[in-house]
């Protein structure tokens, strides 16, 4: 089946009420893998051969912009974000480097010393605690806050660098205050804004209202030519869909992590954006180094990835199940490909180098082992079949490639007996 008779066979209520997807900006990435990904209490911070590695991975996969990490916290943070803006200058990567660092000169000044010394341009995310609970913590003032804002972005551009003002916990702060810190920022010369929420409140309705607002503000403020990002974590489980919501009410770049690794629960994940993002003709890149990427980072990080994870979890194009496996095999034979790969999957398996696998288990059928046998070009006679189907029932778990082995060896020697 050609991709262009699709729509003959499947019926996508995702458009039903959508005007279009083109929307005025394309979407664009930036990667925290290896700074906001890092801070999660659970992972080993990657050598620098691996960062590297998985700085070309982000670079293959056409994302824009990767956050090389927060100089500031460190001499070793230093050494690791100035290695790696060597080696993306070294290597003439199309991927542009940003850092990360509070609003205060410390944080700043090795991100200016460090873009001086290599020759490469970063991006500042400079942040600043934006909520009344955090204000109130920290003992801030609107004019601290005004102050802060103004020093840190004048800073980075008198230095010749772009600096993007990051507010944290943004789906939390009042538009009063977001207004005012906005307005220093654009006066001061950023060229983004971005939304953090930082402990994943946000709901998609309140992401939508805080773009809208932010639109208009803008609008207000004869500055549209300002970006805007998103930056989701996880703790309600929204970040993904957070995302999407965002890139509908004006958002032109999302921020995520390999995995979705993160601080807590973690933040938005870069791999499952890429595939929702290509799916809904938002993103145009070849997915095929996704799961190397994935690999990498939980190699790396020492967080392996679930089974059940999507897309790249080992069970994500795998079934045991009779009647999933019928269908599987019966588009099989009418030509596989793009039938046999969206028959019982919302993701085509082949967009990220994957295959549809049926492997054999207690809830499999007849269906199950001929597709397995043919795998393996072993003829499926009716004997055969069903000693596999019989022993399959009485376990309580899908067989291995060994137990199958031997299941059909004895058979055929008994057969042949």
């Amino acid at each position: 089946m050609s991709s262009g008779s699709r729509s003959d066979i499947i019926f996508d209520w995702n458009l039903i009420g959508v005007g279009s997807h083109a929307y005025d900006k394309p979407v664009q990435l930036l990667d925290e893998t290896l700074r906001d990904g890092l801070q999660s209490p659970s992972v080993a911070n990657p050598s620098i051969e691996d960062k590297r590695a998985l700085l070309e991975l982000m670079d293959q996969l056409g994302i824009q912009v990767a956050d090389l990490g927060l100089p500031g916290a460190g001499l070793r943070h230093v050494r690791h974000v100035t290695a790696l803006c060597q080696h993306l200058r070294d290597k003439r990567l199309k991927i542009r480097a940003a850092a990360a660092g509070r609003t205060l000169a410390a944080d700043i000044t090795p991100i200016i010393d460090i873009s001086q010394t290599t020759g490469v341009e970063i991006e500042i995310l400079t942040f600043l605690g934006a909520s009344p609970i955090r204000t109130y913590t920290e003992g801030w003032t609107l004019d601290d806050m005004r102050r802060l804002t103004r020093d840190a972005v004048r800073l980075g551009v008198r230095n010749d660098l772009p600096v993007a003002f990051v507010t944290e916990d943004t789906a939390r702060a009042h538009p009063e205050v977001l207004g005012e810190i906005f307005r220093v920022a654009i006066d001061e010369g950023a060229h983004r804004i971005i939304h953090c929420d930082t402990v994943g409140h946000a709901t998609p309705d309140g992401v939508r209202a805080l773009f809208d607002w932010t639109r208009e503000l803008l609008e207000r403020l004869g500055a549209t030519h300002v970006g805007l990002d998103f930056h989701g974590h996880n703790d309600r489980g929204l970040a993904l869909v957070n995302s999407l919501a965002a890139v509908e009410h004006g958002c032109d770049r999302l921020h995520g992590t390999a995995l979705g690794l993160g601080e807590r629960v973690g933040n938005t994940a870069m791999d499952l954006l890429l595939v929702n993002l290509g799916l809904m003709g938002l993103y145009d890149h070849d997915l095929q180094k996704l799961v190397p990427y994935c690999e990498l980072a939980a190699r790396a990080t020492g967080r392996p990835i679930p089974h059940n994870y999507p897309v790249v979890g080992q069970d994500a194009f795998r079934t045991g199940t009779g009647v999933h496996a019928a269908a599987i095999l019966k588009a099989r034979l009418k030509g596989g490909g793009d039938l046999e790969d969206r028959i019982y999957s919302g993701v085509p398996a082949g967009s990220i180098g994957k295959v549809q696998v049926i492997e054999v288990g207690p809830m499999s059928g007849a269906s199950n082992v001929i597709a397995w046998l043919a795998t393996r070009g072993i003829p499926a006679n009716p004997g055969l079949v069903a000693e596999i189907v019989r022993r399959a029932k009485r376990s309580s778990r899908t067989l291995t490639e060994d137990e199958l082995s031997t299941i059909v060896q004895a058979t055929l020697a008994a057969t042949e007996a």
